[in-house]
C-alpha cells in the first residue's frame, strides 16, 4: 500500500511519483498544493492533467481523519475535535488560540497504555499507534482553523511509545515549506511519562524540540501509584535522562506536575522536588509546570485548593525553581490535560 503524502519524506515522494509512472517533477507540484497552498482536494490541482489528479487523489491523498464532532470553549478560543480514522479508531486533538500564537495539541496513539489513574485516556487503554501521516494530518487540519504556530504532542497516547513514527512526523512538521509544514523545532513539544531510554535517544536525533516530562511526584513510592511506568523507570533515572537531554540539546526541560489535593501537593514534596532538580544543575536546565488536576469520570481525586497550590509554588520559588501554573483550557468540554478519551461517552457531551 502506498504511503499517504503526509507520511513520506521528499525523496520518498519523488520515488513514489516515478513508480506511479509520472515524471519526478510532479512531486514538487503536489507538495506545493498540499503544504504551500494548503489544498488537499486533488481535483483543485488544475496545473495537473485530469487523469493525474485522479491518480494523486486515489494513491497519495486518500482521506485520513474524518471529523465526528467538535466542541468549543473559552469564548471560542479553544476547539476540540474528535476524529475517526480509516479503521474506525478514534482520536481527539485540541486547538488553543492565544494572542500571539495558535497551539495545536495532537495525539500520537489511539488511546494510551500507560495507565495513569488520574488520566481518562490512560484508563481507556491503548488501541494502536498512529502512523506518521495521521500525526501530521492533525497539524495540517488545525492550520485550517488558524496559524498552528505551535505543536504539542500532549494529546492521546505516550509519544515515546510510538517513537519511530513520532520522530518521523516531527521531521515532516519541521520541514520547510513546500516539503513540510515549516514549524520551528523550538515551537514543538514532545511529552513523555518518562521512558528514559527513548528520552536519551531523542537527545541524539538532532531535533531541538522541547521535552516535557510528566513527573507528578518527586518520590518513587507515590509516583509508582500515579505513573505506573515509574516501576520500570524510577524518578532518579527519569531525572538523569532529562538532565542529559537538556545538556545535549541546550533546551530547557519542562516538568509537568498535576496538583492533586492531599495526594502530591504537600510542601514537603515541593521541597523534595526542588532538591532533586537542583542537585543535577542550576535553574537554567528545567522549568516546573503545575497543572490543576482536571476532573475525569470515575475519579475521586480533585485539584489542590488555591491555598495549597500557592504554598507549593512559594516553596519552589524560595528554592529558586522556575515554576508556573498552567492556564487550564477546555476543561468544560473535556479538552484539557488528561481528559481526552474519544469514545461514545465523549460524543454524548
Amino acid at each position: 500500500m502506498t504511503p499517504h503524502w503526509f507520511g513520506m519524506t521528499p525523496d520518498e515522494r519523488r520515488q513514489e511519483v516515478v513508480d506511479a509512472g509520472l515524471p519526478a517533477f510532479r512531486a514538487g507540484q503536489i507538495s506545493q498544493h498540499v503544504f504551500e497552498r494548503h489544498e488537499i482536494d486533488a481535483a483543485q490541482f488544475t496545473d495537473l492533467p485530469k487523469m493525474v489528479r485522479e491518480l494523486v487523489a486515489q494513491r497519495f491523498l486518500p482521506p485520513l481523519l474524518t471529523p465526528v464532532a467538535t466542541w468549543q470553549a473559552d469564548a471560542g478560543l479553544t476547539t476540540k475535535t474528535a476524529w475517526r480514522l480509516a479503521d474506525g479508531a478514534m482520536i481527539e486533538s485540541v486547538v488553543m488560540r492565544y494572542r500571539r500564537r495558535d497551539t495545536v495539541c495532537i495525539s500520537s496513539q489511539a488511546g494510551c497504555g500507560m495507565g495513569c489513574p488520574f488520566c481518562a485516556t490512560g484508563q481507556g487503554g491503548l488501541r494502536r499507534n498512529l502512523d506518521v501521516a495521521e500525526i501530521v494530518a492533525q497539524v495540517w487540519l488545525a492550520a485550517e482553523q488558524g496559524r498552528a504556530s505551535h505543536v504539542v504532542l500532549m494529546g492521546m497516547g505516550e509519544p515515546m511509545g510510538n517513537y519511530r513514527n513520532v520522530v518521523a512526523a516531527v521531521r515532516q512538521i519541521m520541514a520547510a515549506v513546500p516539503d513540510g509544514l515549516g514549524i520551528s523545532a523550538r515551537s514543538v513539544t514532545i511529552s513523555t511519562v518518562g521512558l528514559a531510554p527513548r528520552m536519551r535517544q531523542l537527545a541524539g536525533e538532532g531535533l531541538p524540540v522541547t521535552l516535557a516530562v510528566s513527573l507528578h511526584a518527586p518520590d518513587d513510592e507515590l509516583r509508582d501509584e500515579l505513573v505506573p511506568a515509574n516501576k520500570r523507570y524510577p524518578v532518579s533515572e527519569v531525572l538523569d535522562a532529562a538532565w542529559d537531554y537538556a545538556r545535549m540539546t541546550k533546551r530547557r526541560v519542562s516538568f509537568e506536575y498535576a496538583m492533586i489535593r492531599d495526594v502530591n501537593d504537600q510542601t514537603a514534596r515541593a521541597d523534595e522536588l526542588a532538591r532533586q532538580l537542583r542537585r543535577r544543575g542550576d535553574w537554567t536546565w528545567y522549568h516546573v509546570n503545575l497543572i490543576p488536576l482536571n476532573p475525569t469520570p470515575g475519579s475521586d481525586w480533585v485539584a489542590s485548593s488555591p491555598k495549597q497550590q500557592n504554598a507549593f509554588v512559594a516553596r519552589l520559588e524560595a528554592a529558586r525553581v522556575p515554576v508556573t501554573v498552567r492556564d487550564t483550557r477546555g476543561r468544560d468540554i473535556a479538552g484539557a490535560c488528561g481528559q481526552l478519551v474519544a469514545d461514545a461517552q465523549t460524543l454524548a457531551l
